[in-house]
């Protein structure tokens, strides 16, 4: 079983591989989407993970790990996009309250996309 978790930076390979939280095959992007400042799919390493997934036999999932901001989840909604014809889940990391802080410290948009994303308790 393959997983391949999407970043934007190498240095965002790094922070997971210091939480020891992931196991997997990384894809870098060098960046992320951002129209306003002229940063275009052509600009980012979009087609070479898109090759990477045709190639690679026995990928099951992959994990789009950008920044949960505008720009970050553009380019999330982008690769979900391009991924959905191959065979295999597309999941998103959870964005939302972060561990040890309370409600109150949290801002609107914190909140909403923590309850968008919620979860069923197992």
């Amino acid at each position: 079983m393959e997983i391949i978790c999407v970043v934007e930076e190498p240095f965002d390979v790094v922070a997971f591989e210091k939480a020891g939280v992931y196991k997997g095959l990384y894809h870098v992007l060098h960046g992320r989407l951002s129209p306003l400042h002229g940063i275009l799919p052509e600009h980012l390493k979009i087609s070479e993970l898109l090759q990477r997934v045709e190639k690679t036999p026995g990928i099951e999932e992959i994990i789009i790990a950008t920044s949960p901001t505008v720009d970050g989840d553009a380019t999330a909604l982008y690769l979900a996009e391009k991924l959905r014809f191959y065979p295999c889940k597309v999941t998103r990391i959870g964005v939302g309250v972060a561990m040890g802080s309370t409600l109150e410290l949290a801002d609107e948009l914190t909140l909403r996309h923590a309850l968008e994303r919620r979860r069923s308790i197992e």
